[in-house]
């Protein structure tokens, strides 16, 4: 079966498949079972130059063509992604170490969505006129940006990098996107179909290459107009740095979290949240910045209520990512199997209790499997509390009332997200106002929809996937003053 499957390998500029100028490869391994899948071109900054030229060339073209048009072409590339999901999600599967079950039910029919929602949003979303005197018109326009730079992470490729490409082609940008070296397949794929869907050469150009060669000359490209970036911290503020060493462009960050699950004794349905607890974190291996990876557990429901997450933690043992069965597969690489570890290994150190280490069996011989590890009275300055882990390691802390829940929530640099869990409407709006996160979810965990925005405060970012914010984030606001 894998050797009939098509794994794109070039880089795609201007309409066409190419080599890297310096014709360097770079392996492309599957975390399945750490066997190579295809050797990719490695772009670098010749490659982003063109990519960006051949940008900047349709940007005129593309902005100019009627609304509707730009909506019947990603309706088309929409279309044609829904006719090859099940390519995508295998793709997906394959390159990423993800549970294809969730591929096809998650990745694919989102990313698809998202491309259909800012599509029909394209010619329903209008300039202004401003209140002025009678003798004055004075218009407000949404002008595209220009050339985005769009940096995906490897944990949702593809479907991050709908949600970066969706808006910024509808609001009449061009993109240059570079996927992460270690999932760059259904990026090269997406840029194949768009081609196929009658979207413009130069419109959506794919340069996979590192971060240190082809993202930073992304990132100080002078005729880059944004970036648009999801990813860790300390990359995310080297696009910051690039942006002032160039030429002042817009970056919008999406930067990860340590989001908690707050679970108050007075929870209606204490199985529930202990369920949500459980996917909260097992979910994707718990590679996923708005994961649930701090438990915020009332002290008079703590020991009942741990054991219940422990039981609906069992249902995610680890399984071959290409068997439907499987809820729980792969890390994404060798290197961040070991970063995983490291932090178990800090949190015994440190001096948090381990309550549990689930099955710590490889389904694939070679793949990068973890099983989920579960520490207690993890204190609010451990490593475990402030650190994204970016795997399936939750932290469980327990608080007295209210205000303790408050305080350790907020006890994190991270903003992203949050959850609580109570049966009190005041109490829900009470901390849903006070949490510093982009998100709070009240009775649920990672509900989500695309017309919600998403993104964090504080050092998990300034910018907003999703919605209608993120087609705004996307253009510039012209002002036009006529005198009569």
């Amino acid at each position: 079966m894998l050797k009939d499957i098509y794994l794109p390998s070039h880089l795609w500029i201007n309409g066409r498949a190419c080599e890297a100028a310096s014709g360097e490869q770079f392996d492309c391994l599957s975390p399945r079972d750490g066997k190579l899948l295809v050797r990719v071109a490695e772009g670098g900054k010749d490659d982003i130059d063109m990519a960006v030229q051949a940008a900047r060339s349709a940007s005129d073209t593309w902005a100019r063509q009627a609304p509707k048009q730009r909506r019947r072409h990603l309706l088309q590339l929409a279309d044609i992604i829904e006719s090859h999901q099940d390519e995508l999600a295998f793709l997906e599967s394959l390159d990423t170490g993800k549970p294809i079950t969730h591929a096809r039910r998650d990745d694919l029919p989102l990313s698809i969505n998202c491309l259909r929602f800012y599509a029909e949003a394209i010619d329903k979303h209008y300039d202004e006129i401003a209140p002025t005197a009678s003798d004055v018109l004075a218009t407000i326009r949404r002008e595209p940006l220009g050339v985005i730079g769009a940096v995906v992470p490897w944990n949702f490729p593809l479907m991050i990098a709908c949600w970066k490409l969706a808006p910024a082609l509808a609001a009449g940008n061009t993109v240059v996107l570079k996927p992460a070296e270690q999932s760059p397949l259904t990026a090269i794929r997406l840029a194949e179909l768009a081609s196929a869907a009658g979207l413009p050469d130069g419109v959506i150009n794919v340069v996979p290459g590192y971060g240190k060669t082809a993202g930073a000359a992304l990132g100080r490209h002078p005729d880059v107009d944004a970036v648009s970036f999801t990813g860790s911290g300390p990359v995310g503020r080297l696009f910051l740095r690039y942006a002032a060493e160039s030429n002042m462009k817009a970056v919008f960050l999406e930067c990860g979290g340590k989001s908690p699950q707050i679970v108050f004794d007075d929870a209606d349905d204490l199985d529930k949240a202990a369920q949500a607890v459980a996917q909260g974190i097992c979910y994707n291996q718990g590679q996923v910045c708005s994961a649930g990876s701090r438990l915020l557990v009332q002290q008079s429901i703590a020991d009942d209520f741990i054991d219940r997450v422990l039981s609906h933690v069992d249902t995610w043992s680890l399984g071959d990512p290409l068997d439907p069965a499987t809820k729980m597969g792969a890390l994404i690489e060798s290197k961040h199997l070991e970063r995983v570890q490291r932090f178990v290994d800090i949190g015994h150190a440190e001096g948090a209790a381990l309550v549990s280490v689930g099955n710590q069996h490889s389904p694939c011989e070679g793949g990068f499997y973890f099983p989920s590890t579960i520490f207690d009275h993890v204190q609010k300055d451990m490593t475990l509390a402030q650190e994204e882990i970016f795997g399936p390691v939750l932290a469980v802390t327990r608080f007295a009332d209210e205000a303790e829940a408050l305080e350790l929530a907020n006890a994190t640099r991270f903003g992203l997200a949050a959850a609580v869990w109570t049966s009190s409407l005041s109490r829900a709006h009470r901390m849903s106002r006070d949490l510093k996160a982009g998100t709070v979810w009240v009775n649920n965990y990672d509900g989500s929809d695309i017309t919600v925005p998403f993104g964090g405060f504080g050092e998990s970012g300034n910018g907003r996937d999703k919605s209608l914010h993120a087609l705004d984030k996307m253009s510039q606001l012209k002002s036009t003053w006529i005198q009569f």
